[in-house]
């Protein structure tokens, strides 16, 4: 990792958005297994009603993500939904430590801090899943 030096040098300073780190945690945390979304469950069925209209990108990468970015340091605070049957312990240490090593790696910040708030737990079957779904019989 390069450290928060690099962004001050003697030719110049370089500053990254909050929305630039927002959205570098937001692809690290749904890149581990585990994590079935992010957000909580008003901005999440937002997110949802999103994805269905015809020509929209689909959920936001920021969603469920906040930050606080200095000059050398950010702090990050998350809302995860988890699969049932993971261990969310195992999965909070998955998640900061992806997102710790993105956002350093990508800018050069020093992460100070990465809260996690598990907000929800999937359970297979669940409604919003199976919309979508035909339904399954047990009988031919």
């Amino acid at each position: 990792m390069t450290g928060p030096k690099s962004l001050v040098t003697e030719r110049g300073r370089t500053t990254i958005a909050d929305v630039v780190v927002q959205k570098i945690a937001g692809i690290a945390a749904r890149e581990v297994a585990g994590v079935y979304d992010l957000g909580t469950g008003g901005p999440r069925a937002i997110g949802a009603v999103r994805e269905r209209i015809p020509g929209s990108r689909g959920p936001s990468v920021t969603q469920g993500v906040s930050v606080e970015v200095g000059e050398t340091q950010a702090a990050v605070d998350v809302d995860i939904v988890c699969v049932y049957g993971v261990s969310i312990a195992e999965l909070a240490a998955a998640v900061r430590r992806n997102i710790i090593q993105a956002i350093e790696g990508m800018t050069g910040l020093q992460v100070v801090e990465v809260n996690i708030a598990v907000d929800d737990l999937r359970v297979a079957g669940d409604a919003d899943e199976d919309a979508d779904a035909s339904p399954v019989t047990r009988v031919q």
